[in-house]
């Protein structure tokens, strides 16, 4: 494995990983706050955008390491000509689906970029969210495309 490929895996591994701790132990506070009547204002504005955090890094963990789940039932009793053929359209349906999110997500970010959107009690700033969104999709779109070419050669 390429250096620089690890070094972004982990750091992948690192963001995500953590992302999702904060979001368990602002969860987990605000439900033992919740118990004791000293509620945790604001947590689910934070554990969403702790969310958003780890799900990116995940996808992307997934794309980099060619991970994605997938079915094998069908797949492995297939010929080698249809085996290939279905990788072939997965690739296609996997850049068709990240070109029509990236689309939707850059759209709305373009659409509401000079509005002054905020959470409601902490008010976190929603563009940087919506940049991170884009930011994820055009790395998945590049790596999806990246994949196709190199299928489309063998």
């Amino acid at each position: 494995m390429d250096v620089h490929m690890k070094r972004l895996r982990d750091l992948l591994v690192w963001v995500a990983g953590g992302a999702l701790l904060v979001a368990m132990v602002v969860d987990t506070s605000a439900m033992l706050g919740r118990q004791l009547h000293l509620p945790l204002l604001g947590a689910i504005e934070i554990v969403q955008a702790a969310v958003l955090f780890g799900s990116a890094g995940a996808l992307l963990l997934a794309a980099l390491e060619h991970s994605h789940a997938r079915v094998h039932l069908l797949l492995d009793r297939l010929p080698g000509s249809w085996q290939s053929w279905l990788t072939r359209l997965h690739a296609v349906c996997a850049l068709t689906l990240y070109l029509g999110l990236l689309g939707g997500s850059a759209w709305i970010a373009a659409d509401l970029w000079n509005g002054q959107e905020h959470s409601e009690l902490l008010h976190l700033p929603y563009r940087p969210l919506r940049l991170a969104v884009v930011f994820t999709l055009l790395m998945l779109l590049g790596h999806a495309a990246l994949r196709l070419k190199k299928k489309a050669r063998t």
